[in-house]
């Protein structure tokens, strides 16, 4: 696999995907589950690190703990798609807590947004007060997830 910075290689990739599971195992554990000795598996994590394959570590939440285990999807088209509008929609859509994660879509509707809310009550509130008022909002659709098969990772 070919990138900016160089090429990737097996370790490499095997590094990211065990890390995409499981961002806290120790360095020891990491190298004996790619096969290579601490130091040089230290070296290629520094260097996934330094060219920004990998940008940060995460928890993963238990949302149903937090009771903000319902899932939703709005699709969001716009009245106006210039530059300007969708540079407007993107920072204020990036303000609202819920909204978990935005994506541009190529098709009939502009955006699909990920949203969890406590459930559909606060769902609805969130999309009447919160994401229909985005600039340049025409219309909105909602899907609602009834159940997450998957989730992050590779």
């Amino acid at each position: 696999m070919s990138s900016e910075q160089g090429e990737l290689d097996l370790f490499d990739l095997r590094i990211l995907n065990a890390l995409s599971r499981d961002g806290r195992m120790s360095i020891t554990d990491l190298s004996s589950l790619i096969g290579l000795s601490k130091t040089p598996c230290q070296v290629r994590l520094r260097r996934l690190i330094d060219e920004g394959y990998i940008e940060g570590f995460h928890a993963r939440i238990n949302h149903r703990k937090l009771g903000r285990d319902h899932i939703a999807f709005a699709e969001v088209k716009l009245s106006d798609t210039r530059e300007t509008a969708l540079c407007e929609f993107n920072a204020a859509v990036r303000k609202i807590p819920e909204v978990e994660e935005c994506h541009m879509i190529a098709g009939r509707i502009d955006y699909l947004l990920k949203v969890r809310t406590s459930d559909i009550r606060r769902y609805r509130q969130v999309l009447g007060e919160k994401i229909s008022s985005l600039p340049h909002v025409a219309s909105t659709s909602t899907a609602v997830a009834m159940e997450s098969v998957k989730e992050g990772g590779l």
